[in-house]
């Protein structure tokens, strides 16, 4: 596969399918056929790519793994005036993954980074959550330990943005359990198998969809989480100190302070330091 013009030497970061092959650009695949080489982060996805439209492109691992040896020999490759392919074995790379580094050294080296645009599993789960799009903020994973993972999420809470999550589909109803609990009851989508033949996005408020992965179990297939901006309550709290004193008790008994805080404050929409300092004053801490 030929190419308008001959390619420049450099980095070139190439989004590719995430599950459908018919996903990938033209111009993707002209650079991948011209670079020297391309540093994947599975190769046997890259290889069913390459193969599939007929490209012979060498191939290098470059993962999470890799040490830091690896990364230095593509950046040598790149000062000897090579065309490297940068791909993750899926979507667009950068995203959750170690590319970063790579073009962060290749940035400080002088050497010409370029993008080719395409498929990415947040955005698209994103778009086709219903949930607002205007502001977003993508996490990525969240710690596999339930504690770990619900005091990240109490670190969340208050974003005024939709949260976009990468998780593992044997994790996912006790990762929406712990949303409902942290964030409150938010809507959210549940988007699995994107661009594939099962595709799915389901809708609803967090505990809902708790409860429905809780009875089926877990889904097959990679899943993306988007939930919704804080939420204000039923009822303006900010006035009724005995309505918010009830929800910080309840939520105090089943969880620590900065936890129980997050919490009520995503559930009611009143601003965290006024919860918080509500939740003080009831724990005789002030």
């Amino acid at each position: 596969m030929g190419v308008s013009k001959p390619l420049a030497p450099g980095l070139y970061l190439v989004a590719t399918p995430i599950g459908n092959l018919g996903d990938i650009s033209h111009r993707a695949l002209q650079t991948l056929a011209a670079c020297d080489v391309v540093a994947c982060e599975d190769s046997r996805a890259t290889a069913r790519l390459l193969q599939h439209y007929g490209l012979k492109t060498p191939r290098i691992a470059y993962h999470e793994h890799s040490t830091p040896a690896i990364r230095e020999a593509i950046l040598q490759r790149l000062a000897q005036g090579q065309r490297v392919a940068l791909v993750s074995d899926a979507g667009t790379p950068l995203i959750s993954d170690p590319g970063f580094k790579l073009v962060r050294e290749a940035i400080a080296q002088g050497a010409f980074v370029s993008a080719l645009p395409g498929p990415s599993a947040p955005l698209m789960a994103l778009i086709l959550s219903g949930l607002p799009s205007d502001r977003f903020f993508f996490q990525g994973f969240l710690p596999p330990k339930g504690a770990a993972r619900r005091s990240l999420l109490a670190g969340l809470a208050g974003i005024e943005a939709s949260l976009i999550f990468f998780e593992s589909a044997r994790r996912l109803p006790q990762c929406l359990a712990d949303m409902a609990q942290m964030l409150g009851n938010r809507p959210a989508a549940v988007a699995r198998e994107l661009t594939k033949l099962f595709e799915e996005v389901r809708r609803d408020t967090l505990p809902a969809l708790r409860d429905h992965y809780v009875e089926a179990g877990p889904p097959k297939g990679e899943v993306v989480i988007v939930v919704g901006p804080p939420v204000s309550g039923d009822a303006d709290l900010s006035g009724q100190e005995g309505a918010l004193d009830n929800r910080l008790h309840e939520a105090l008994a089943r969880c620590r302070l900065k936890e129980a805080v997050a919490q009520v404050a995503a559930q009611t929409g009143l601003p965290r330091k006024q919860v918080y300092a509500r939740a003080l004053a009831l724990t005789g801490k002030q």
